[in-house]
């Protein structure tokens, strides 16, 4: 394969390998991540057939780490976090120091140097976020205090991930034992960096980004807009980088930080959302494409020592802070054992004491089978467990607000934009029962603060569609813009409810016809409904309007 199309080649098959071993841990009802990481493994050096380019994958990577970390800044919210502070910040720093100061143990007696033992315990302590969320998505937990305390809990360990990844290079020497240096004035000098980097955010960057969004975003233009995202990102993180000496992570997470308190924020996540999935899924690639598979048949007991460090301590560890703290037994059982997994950020973190010579291969590869594994393993630890705990009354009552349970012969409405706003509004005008399903929490939130019974949660999944009792609706309408995943959700209804009325909303002709062909009673399509709209006005003015008769 010529060099110059290496980069086409690896991006395309990257895709390809990425969709089909996603697809297959979905089947398998396992995180998509887990298939994620298999496809690099297969386009990895290690296993026989198609290789990729091994210069050119750390960089895809560090663009995905980039717009990870975005992505983890546009969303965090300083409020959801202080309502859980007191269990979730001592909670999760305890954690941290108690897994790197055992995988230092672990170090030791393995004959590794000490810098490598405490980025293997550094990278154990810290849960995937993506894994996380997707876990609470599927069993419907995310407003629960279940929810609000494991994803507060991931956060803190995020924020301090960030600053670990800040503190390692400059640190890289000292915990190396080669060239001892003090380690006080380097610690010094790293956060005074970081504290300008703060502060030049804070007073210049809190002002100047918002201020550039309004006026892109006030010429109308979306590619623009979406451009205008996207350069924030990268510019703030490269510039983080070139000024003040940190890490591109946490340019970019202060980014998204500041851009979440734009009031173009949920635009701003909308529209960056596929290209950071998109890379996001490549850095996962990349991350497969290190792991030589050798090592579960070279060092089989140091591979389960890790997987038994990252489930079983971790476990033990999370469920006796949370109990210290005042949790119930169901709740800290439920937590830790959601909780008991790694991923994205323990790559980042290996992958940057790799490239320190703080760790070597062979380390890493441990950590990426226990990853692996853990990730495998997270949702049969879990589901068991949700249906004891869900019927405790605090968890169904957050997960289904208001009179939900009461509700009978409803008008179930999908999507909270634009069109089902108004739309919820005009039903409840008239006196209709109405339930939402909604994807995005601020609108579950407004919603709900309005007096509607919402559901969050993608509908296409039948736990979600499943709390709106759709077996006693009477109707149903998709006031969602996308008609490929509204045929899905239409073949949802039909199965829990075959007589229920589903009304759908279209933007073409073919949208129409797809949303037919699934079971759709009637599909609107918009532009065609404002123009016979417009057309009524034009008739009923004069000199168009028929003259009255006497």
């Amino acid at each position: 394969m010529p060099h110059h199309t290496s980069l086409i080649t690896l991006l395309c098959l990257g895709f390809v390998l990425a969709f089909l071993f996603g697809m297959l841990a979905q089947r398998l009802r396992l995180s998509p991540l887990a298939g994620y990481l298999l496809a690099g493994v297969v386009a990895g050096p290690f296993t026989p057939g198609f290789v990729g380019d091994q210069t050119l994958a750390p960089q895809l990577a560090e663009i995905g780490v980039i717009l990870l970390m975005f992505g983890v800044g546009l969303h965090f919210s300083l409020k959801d976090l202080m309502q859980v502070r007191r269990v979730v910040v001592p909670g999760a720093l305890a954690r941290i120091v108690l897994m790197t100061a055992l995988g230092f143990g672990v170090g030791r007696f393995f004959g590794w140097d000490d810098g490598t033992g405490i980025v293997f315990g550094l990278s154990l302590s810290v849960a995937s976020t993506v894994v996380l969320l997707r876990t609470l998505e599927d069993h419907q937990l995310l407003d629960s205090r279940l929810g609000q305390v494991t994803i507060g809990w991931v956060v803190v360990e995020d924020l301090a991930m960030v600053l670990a990844l800040v503190l390692l290079p400059p640190l890289a020497d000292s915990l190396h034992g080669e060239q001892a240096t003090p380690l006080l004035p380097v610690i010094l000098k790293t956060v005074l960096k970081i504290g300008l980097f703060i502060a030049f955010m804070l007073v210049v960057g809190r002002r100047v980004i918002p201020w550039i969004l309004e006026r892109v975003a006030g010429t109308g233009s979306r590619e623009l807009f979406t451009l205008c995202v996207l350069a924030v990102a990268m510019g703030v993180a490269f510039g983080a980088a070139a000024m003040f000496g940190v890490s591109f992570a946490l340019g970019a997470f202060f980014a998204g930080m500041l851009l979440n308190e734009s009031e173009f924020s949920h635009k701003a996540a909308n529209d960056s959302l596929p290209l950071r999935d998109a890379f996001a899924v490549l850095f996962f690639v990349s991350v497969g494409m290190l792991f030589d598979p050798m090592i579960l048949v070279q060092h089989p007991i140091q591979v389960l020592l890790t997987f038994g460090l990252i489930v079983a301590v971790k476990w033990l560890v999370t469920w006796a802070s949370l109990r210290l703290l005042g949790e119930r037994p169901g709740d800290a059982t439920l937590a830790a054992s959601a909780l008991a997994q790694i991923g994205e950020f323990s790559f980042i973190v290996i992958g940057l004491a790799v490239s320190l010579k703080m760790m070597q291969p062979e380390v890493r590869d441990l950590v990426l089978a226990g990853a692996l594994l853990s990730i495998i393993a997270n949702p049969f630890l879990v589901t068991p467990l949700v249906g004891r705990v869900k019927r405790r009354r605090q968890l169904a009552g957050a997960n289904t607000p208001g009179p939900m349970s009461e509700l009978v012969n409803h008008t179930i409405v999908i999507g909270y934009g634009r069109v089902g706003r108004d739309l919820l509004r005009l039903l409840r005008d008239r006196g209709v029962p109405v339930a939402l399903i909604e994807e995005d929490m601020d609108r579950v939130i407004q919603a709900r603060g309005e007096g509607i019974p919402a559901v969050r949660g993608n509908a296409v999944l039948p736990q979600v569609l499943a709390g709106a009792r759709p077996e006693a609706a009477r109707l149903a309408i998709l006031a969602i813009p996308r008609a490929l995943e509204g045929g899905e959700v239409i073949a949802q209804l039909r199965k829990l409810n075959p007589e229920i009325t589903v009304l759908a909303r279209a933007h073409s002709e073919a949208e129409v016809k797809h949303l037919l062909a699934h079971g759709a009673d009637a599909a609107v399509l918009a532009e065609r409904e404002l123009a016979h709209s417009l057309t009524d006005m034009v008739m009923s003015t004069p000199p168009y309007r028929p003259a009255r008769t006497t």
